[in-house]
């Protein structure tokens, strides 16, 4: 073997992208490797590619040009299966059939030894399952990295039922070797992960749905008003259609159908007419030469002010919007009740502006309701069904005085990001419930693996528990959809006032 280590070799089976990624980082840690591909030439195209890839991180001055020679030392090609007996450690990374990947493990338990970690990178399929048909089910785990590997600086390491406490402790060692942070999971469909991800598509989808507002808006909002890196119809066409759909059918089928997963209509209906995204040039939003086709956003409407009225319950929670509305010259009706030609203004957390307006005995043509918890960025209106074009109008031209866009939306229980936010927590909250990882490696998993701006449990916090309690406490009553029901770690730590990045005692 070619190497100026004494380590034992690490095995990697399967030499596609997400192989070639996990050699990369590995002989980059000092680890030798021994990398092998059931087609014959796999193997070397595989190592031709990461010697290339090194060559121009060297002449981009990120790495040091001695460091690529010692790198390429330490990777070996294997002719055969055979060739992988003096690993101590063997990382499968091939694709994603269940039978397959058993009859590798199975095959490899004749060739290594008896203490060798055998680690498989699958997304979706159960450990436990892969780890069935061996002999000794205790040395097998996941070790699932992101690609592309050498920047996505998170691996999920997945314990089975059966697997040795000790297999997990060796393989986060080789993932901190490597240059990357390690969070442990339970073996549970969607590790960590994929799993805490749901919520921002699938509940994007359901507001799509409803047509609250039109994608190229609901992008923009959690954009630019919530901090999310893209927007969830940007990102569905980034990976696809025909990646994404079938990933929330499977997670939401192996939980036996629980309504926090269910996937929407819409996407299936958009996969089945070929509208992938990016890689068909046509999904959500259209692309020429790769380039995504914007929608123009509606322009701001001529100001026309009129007094603007709250209510006196929501100045005193939401003070924030006061001084926002006298930073922007807004004339003010601050009467007990609103004045015959005064926009009325609600500041619903959970519910819709409808709802808030029948509450107070307001007059719904000229009611609106703004989103007090997102005020950076971008402001989101809501109208009622019966709110006039005039309000409306009036009221978007003075909120957007100071240059920060508005999103005008339809009535919804909750506003957009206040929706999304929530039920992202509420996900979080219960993976945390079902002690599938603990809080901090969740977030920790959340924020590197998915590039939110926050972990779920970090967002949780900001916002604080007992609100999102109350998002989704009123969400859950507007539907009586048990989508919405609140995790009984939210529920708790909100009733105590407590962090929900605190772990039970």
């Amino acid at each position: 073997m070619n190497s100026t280590s004494t380590d034992a070799p690490l095995g990697i089976i399967g030499a596609g992208l997400m192989g070639r990624g996990i050699a990369q980082i590995a002989i980059q840690g000092g680890i030798p490797v021994v990398m092998y591909d059931s087609r014959p030439e796999g193997g070397e195209e595989a190592r031709k590619a990461i010697v290339a890839t090194l060559q121009k991180l060297a002449e981009k001055g990120k790495i040091d040009a001695a460091d690529v020679e010692k790198a390429v030392s330490r990777l070996t090609v294997a002719g055969s299966l055979a060739e992988l007996s003096p690993c101590a450690t063997v990382i499968e990374a091939i694709v994603e059939n269940l039978d397959v990947k058993r009859e590798l493990f199975v095959a490899l338990e004749s060739v290594v030894s008896p203490e060798c970690v055998l680690a498989t990178n699958t997304s979706s399929l159960s450990v436990t399952a892969i780890a069935a048909a061996c002999k000794r089910p205790e040395r097998i785990a996941g070790f699932h990295f992101f690609s592309p590997v050498p920047l996505m600086k998170i691996v999920e390491v997945v314990s089975g039922p059966l697997t040795d406490p000790a297999i997990a402790d060796k393989l986060i060692a080789m993932a901190k070797r490597m240059g990357h942070t390690p969070v442990k999971a339970s073996d549970t469909p969607g590790f960590i992960v994929n799993h805490a991800g749901r919520g921002y598509l699938t509940e994007s989808l359901r507001i799509l749905g409803e047509s609250i507002a039109p994608y190229p808006e609901i992008d923009r909002i959690l954009r630019q008003a919530a901090g999310f890196r893209m927007g969830p119809f940007e990102l569905l066409d980034l990976t696809g259609l025909d990646v994404s759909q079938p990933v929330m059918e499977s997670i939401y089928d192996q939980y036996y159908q629980e309504p926090r997963f269910r996937p929407s209509p819409i996407a299936r209906q958009r996969l089945a007419a070929g509208l992938l995204g990016r890689k068909s040039q046509r999904g959500f939003y259209r692309y020429e030469d790769g380039k995504k086709q914007e929608p123009a956003e509606a322009a701001v409407p001529p100001r026309a002010d009129r007094p603007i009225w709250i209510g006196q319950d929501d100045a005193t929670a939401f003070p924030a919007v006061g001084a926002l509305l006298d930073q922007l010259g807004a004339p003010r009706d601050k009467g007990e009740r609103p004045g015959e030609d005064s926009l009325c203004l609600v500041l619903p957390v959970g519910r819709d502006a409808t709802t808030a307006a029948v509450a107070a005995k307001l007059d719904p043509k000229r009611t609106l309701g703004l989103d007090p918890l997102f005020l950076d960025g971008r402001r989101t209106l809501m109208t009622t069904p019966l709110t006039d074009p005039a309000a409306r109008d009036a009221a978007h031209a003075l909120l957007a005085a100071d240059g920060v866009a508005v999103s005008v939306i339809h009535d919804s229980p909750g506003f957009i990001c206040q929706r999304v936010a929530a039920t992202i927590v509420n996900i979080g909250c219960d993976i945390a419930q079902q002690g599938i990882a603990n809080p901090q490696d969740i977030d920790r998993a959340v924020t590197l693996g998915l590039g939110y701006p926050k972990g779920p449990l970090a967002l949780g916090d900001a916002l604080g528990a007992a609100t999102v309690l109350d998002i989704l406490d009123r969400l859950h009553e507007f539907y009586r959809d048990p989508r919405y029901r609140p995790s009984p770690w939210l529920k708790r730590r909100a009733l105590l006032g407590a962090s929900l990045l605190a772990p039970d005692c």
